[in-house]
């Protein structure tokens, strides 16, 4: 339980003013409006029950049968379930002296700096993330835990810890650094090199306490090393990290930009493709043959490539590949929208500064996803893509408490939803405005 702030005593039909941290027995949300993401319809005048960390119910009529402790006025406001974001990196964030932040950085620096950002993102109305690759080693498994035993703010987290790559791939740490500094890490470090190495490799992940694995099969934006037009996974590598992860049952994320990378990542069984900017026909047909999970990140590519433009810190090698690459997503999420394929909201915060991920909801509306279904690629998907579909993802008699609220409609104005007034994650009230 929280206690940062003063708690008030309110009559039942008194109106909350701002309570974050503080948690009622029993809470009753008046919503003038709430999006069922289930059906797509907005449902007016509702009454939310909450118990606890719980919705107790979820009925029509503004009630107060229940002899709620609290009653929280949001007749002005649409009422939404909390956001989910499937792509972070709550341990960093890409600035001029990103490259550099390794030799001057002590773990804790990073751990510091890492609350804020799990705030930012919380008070953005994403009370639930999927992280896929720590800058310091295994630090959002420590605030995972953190943020669930109520030691810091923050959304709640499933975590890969450090990504797994193949030598000189994108989470070798060797990479750019002068010979007697590129070091040979192996599969502790998430570089592996053969399919027992990769086995080995998410066996690591599952003893440290990560709850899905993230595979970078081809180069990225950022990546300081090389960038080839493949895979840099064989297909064996790829089929024995994917076989080990499900027998721990762990969900698996790809970080595949080309059309190669793609479909060996599929074949090999994957969850969900990351970025995908590359991909071709023959890899849309694998994937919905599959029912693999694609996340665009299209909030990362665009913002590198503003940054490329005038950025001379930026590397040369690094301003090429996001100048080109950045203008190639909206034509992908285009097509991948229009071929059918299963499309759940990632935005790669941390290439860009945390807290500002919705912008990715008007990203993909400008590509042509209807609202409706990016705000349920943000909610009832993701929580399917994470298994979690079933206490989380809608605003349901059952489910843990986790909502967010805009003032307006966001089926009409998508960027509403980057204006978040209202946050509640397991009933705990962290934001009203």
């Amino acid at each position: 339980m929280k206690h940062k702030f003063h708690t008030l005593l309110f009559s039942v039909v008194a109106l909350v003013a701002g309570i974050p941290g503080v948690q009622a027995s029993d809470i009753i949300i008046h919503a003038g409006r709430m999006l069922d993401v289930k059906t797509g319809k907005i449902m007016t005048e509702i009454s939310i029950v909450i118990e606890d960390d719980h919705i107790r119910a979820v009925e029509p009529g503004y009630i107060t049968k229940y002899g709620a402790e609290t009653i929280i006025d949001l007749k002005d406001y649409t009422v939404l379930p909390g956001l989910m974001d499937m792509h972070t990196h709550l341990s960093t964030v890409i600035s001029a002296n990103f490259f550099m932040e390794k030799f001057v950085m002590d773990s804790a620096d990073y751990a510091f700096r890492s609350t804020v950002y799990a705030r930012d993102t919380l008070l953005a109305g994403f009370t639930t993330v999927r992280d896929l690759g720590d800058q310091d080693h295994n630090l959002t498994i420590a605030m995972r835990e953190a943020i669930a035993k109520g030691y810091i703010d923050g959304p709640r987290i499933y975590t890969s810890g450090k990504g797994l790559a193949t030598t000189g791939g994108l989470a070798d740490s060797g990479n750019g650094l002068r010979r007697e500094w590129m070091d040979n890490p192996a599969f502790v470090e998430g570089v592996i090199n053969g399919p027992i190495s990769a086995r080995k490799a998410v066996r690591q992940r599952y003893k440290e306490g990560a709850d899905v694995i993230k595979l970078n099969v081809t180069g990225g934006v950022i990546n300081k090393g090389r960038f080839s037009p493949g895979s840099q996974w064989m297909q064996d590598e790829l089929d024995a990290a994917v076989e080990t992860a499900r027998d721990y049952d762990m969900v698996v994320a790809a970080h595949a930009h080309t059309a190669e990378g793609i479909l060996r990542s599929v074949r090999a069984g994957v969850d969900s493709i990351e970025h995908g900017t590359f991909m071709n026909e023959e890899s849309i047909i694998l994937m919905k043959k599959h029912g693999t999970a694609y996340v665009p990140t299209m909030t990362a590519m665009k913002w590198l490539a503003d940054k490329a433009k005038d950025d001379d810190s930026m590397p040369a090698g690094i301003r090429a590949r996001a100048e080109s690459m950045g203008p190639q997503i909206d034509i992908t999420v285009s097509r991948a929208y229009k071929k059918g394929l299963w499309i759940v909201f990632g935005s790669d915060a941390g290439v860009f500064p945390h807290g500002l991920n919705a912008r990715e909801f008007e990203y993909m509306v400008a590509a042509g996803i209807p609202p409706v279904t990016a705000i349920k690629s943000a909610t009832i998907e993701s929580a399917r893509l994470l298994r979690i579909d079933s206490h989380l993802g809608s605003i349901e008699t059952g489910k843990l408490a986790d909502l967010v609220a805009v003032q307006g409609d966001p089926l009409d104005d998508i960027t509403l939803l980057q204006d978040v007034k209202f946050v509640m994650k397991n009933g705990i009230v962290y934001k009203q405005e």
